[in-house]
């Protein structure tokens, strides 16, 4: 998808716009500041390990320092001399199953995919305000449709998305804000969950990392800010079974689930026993 970046489109004019990308050096992240710098907008980025190879000038910061945070967002928007827009992407994921309790990845997750996000976005609210700027959040299609052995994920992106409806309802007056709910793309995002035994390739089709760039560009310039934005057609039927039809999308990855362990998936990884044993011996 090509996106015109002139104001005859009908949408934002990204040329001199002025942005900040967390989890700028991630996958998705160098993806997303590549795309905005290309069509002329004007990128900082914000990861807690910068690279070599990033698209754009990227601070070190770590999302989960509540003193870092508003320090490195004033770097950036002093650099920028302004914010427009800021894209709330940085997350991490990891084995979590809901059954047991809740220990340091669990704590890490929401640190950084919930709370990492609240402190960027409470920094930049003034200038974000003095724009009329406009905050675009990565959430995931998980945070309507959870998936097993993920809960820590799937829980602090609903999160995130409750977060953005209370921002919503705050600075909707002066600010836009938009959630941006991707599938499952093949990044290091997983290698965690998949170290564990609990990968759950089969629970999920992989959609392409170039949609889920067009999604963002489309809710950062789209002329009125979008509330919820899909990245695929079938992440969009997705999404409307899973806030209209709950129960049948939970049969749905139910049935996925004992499909799994049946097929052996999970098969001597301890954090899934639990689910192992439970499942043996139904038809």
């Amino acid at each position: 998808m090509s996106i015109d970046p002139s104001p005859r489109s009908g949408g934002r004019d990204p040329r001199g716009m002025r942005v900040i990308v967390t989890g700028a050096s991630g996958t998705f992240g160098q993806a997303i500041c590549a795309r905005l710098a290309g069509l002329g907008a004007r990128v900082v980025g914000l990861d807690a390990a910068p690279r070599p190879d990033d698209p754009v000038d990227v601070l070190a910061c770590d999302l989960t320092d509540d003193d870092a945070v508003p320090a490195a967002v004033a770097t950036a928007i002093g650099t920028l001399g302004g914010l427009d827009l800021l894209v709330n992407n940085a997350g991490i994921g990891g084995p979590a199953p809901a059954e047991l309790p809740p220990g340091e990845e669990v704590r890490r997750q929401l640190d950084v995919n919930l709370l990492g996000a609240w402190r960027v976005t409470s920094a930049c609210v003034d200038a974000l305000v003095e724009s009329r700027g406009r905050v675009v959040m990565l959430s995931s299609r998980m945070a309507v449709m959870q998936l097993p052995l993920a809960a820590a994920y799937g829980a602090s992106k609903r999160a995130l998305v409750a977060y953005a409806d209370a921002l919503r309802l705050e600075l909707g007056t002066h600010v836009g804000v938009t959630c941006v709910y991707p599938s499952a793309v093949r990044s290091p995002i997983h290698d965690s969950t998949a170290a564990a035994g609990l990968s759950l390739e089969g629970m999920s089709q992989y959609e392409p990392l170039e949609g889920v760039v067009d999604a963002v560009v489309r809710a950062a310039l789209s002329r009125r800010p979008r509330r919820d934005v899909p990245t695929t057609r079938r992440g969009a039927v997705e999404f409307f079974l899973a806030r209209h039809l709950p129960a049948l999308t939970d049969r749905i990855v139910a049935r996925t689930l004992a499909g799994r362990v049946r097929s052996g998936a999970f098969r001597g990884a301890e954090l899934a026993a639990g689910v192992v044993r439970r499942h043996a011996g139904r038809p």
